[in-house]
């Protein structure tokens, strides 16, 4: 896939659909092909199709990866806030014939692939204390 024949065919998505940043497209495309290099590798070095699980998984991944704690906060901005959006995303790259898709896919493999704020907030958030503070034994009036 050419890098302009991509940004031409996000061009086109976004003069009908303006739900996601520009910036989302380019890291779902970065998304799959880590997630294809991932399959390929756990697969004797034979590419295969990854499924929209595979995909959410791969996207997660990469995002703490390369974004750390800032993931959630770039997630936010690009309108990304759930897996459900990263199917959609997809389907859109699919309708511009820049992804492929087999007949049992859908945009309901991409929904509740996993949490997004338990894949991009909780991990930096401060441990809790897990023992309880002990209260100070009363002093003796005597």
């Amino acid at each position: 896939m050419k890098a302009l024949q991509f940004e031409q065919a996000v061009e086109a998505i976004l003069k009908r659909e303006k739900r996601y940043d520009p910036l989302a497209y380019l890291f779902l495309k970065e998304s799959l092909d880590f997630t294809l290099k991932r399959a390929s590798e756990s697969n004797n070095g034979e590419p295969r199709h990854v499924s929209g699980k595979e995909l959410c998984v791969g996207y997660r991944d990469l995002a703490l990866e390369q974004f750390g704690p800032m993931a959630a906060t770039l997630m936010h901005e690009w309108g990304v806030r759930e897996s459900g959006d990263i199917g959609e995303m997809v389907f859109h790259l699919i309708d511009e014939q820049m992804f492929g898709k087999q007949d049992s896919d859908t945009k309901e493999d991409f929904a509740a692939a996993f949490d997004f704020d338990d894949a991009f907030v909780t991990p930096f958030q401060p441990k809790k204390n897990r023992q309880a503070a002990t209260p100070e034994p009363e002093k003796a009036l005597n």
